[in-house]
């Protein structure tokens, strides 16, 4: 494991301190323009999303309609009712964004996977790059707004559902992640820059309650606009 990420760690609270939580939950908020360019504009504005830290699964709720959450793990992306009943599913929903463009609609069930895999790749973060299969590597540093970063490559296992196999990583002074560089596999390769902000603590672990997401041009330089993405986490629970 990369020194680095070993610093990264001990900013977010340590290794120890995530292997003894079970789950993050917390109140959703999102903007952006890329909800109503995939044909459902405010969609899981407003909800609750819950994460677990040893597994990739991510449930948010209500989706649509009262009663009713999704169920997200890498292969299967589903609906439940309150009592657990399937409303609808997709498997191996991966293979469903086959040809899709940045424009391309989704349906609902894309919509949760893709909204799952994110956030659970957000907010499990850094403790998910400990998982098997999970590479860090150190790479050349990167300055921006005067501010200098030390930056980590990491590169994914093909069993963890996430935006694109290697993505990277900006790190502060403070061992925090600031920005994160990736494309978007599943709409059409659209590269992008999340930037970080709003670290609050919640039982003994860090995390950022805001992300702000742009798309960045050939040379990693960050778009003023649009803003396809922002999300807002209030009321952070750890469990």
């Amino acid at each position: 494991m990369s020194d680095l990420l070993d610093e990264v760690l001990a900013a977010y609270g340590g290794r120890s301190t995530w292997q003894s939580k079970n789950r993050i939950s917390a109140r959703q908020f999102f903007g952006g323009a890329l909800w109503a360019l995939k044909g459902h504009p405010g969609a899981l504005d407003d909800v609750r999303v819950t994460v677990d830290l040893h597994r990739e699964h991510t449930r948010q709720e209500p989706f649509f309609a009262d009663g009713h959450h999704t169920d997200f793990t890498p292969g299967r992306i589903a609906v439940e009712d309150e009592n657990g009943a399937v409303v609808e599913e997709l498997l191996d929903p991966r293979a469903s964004f086959a040809g899709h463009e940045f424009a391309t609609p989704w349906t609902r069930l894309q919509l949760a996977y893709f909204s799952g895999y994110a956030m659970w790749t957000y907010v499990t973060e850094p403790y998910s790059l400990t998982f098997p299969g999970v590479q860090a590597d150190e790479i050349g540093g990167w300055t921006e707004d005067g501010r200098s970063f030390r930056r980590l490559l990491i590169t994914y296992p093909d069993d963890i559902a996430t935006h694109s196999p290697q993505q990277t990583l900006y790190i502060g002074p403070d061992g925090l992640i600031h920005r994160r560089d990736y494309t978007v596999d599943i709409a059409g390769r659209t590269p992008a820059a999340e930037y970080t902000s709003d670290f609050v603590q919640v039982a003994g672990l860090t995390v950022p309650a805001t992300r702000l997401i742009y798309p960045h041009d050939e040379n990693g330089l960050r778009l003023p606009e649009p803003l396809v993405v922002s999300i807002h986490l209030t009321g952070i629970e750890v469990s």
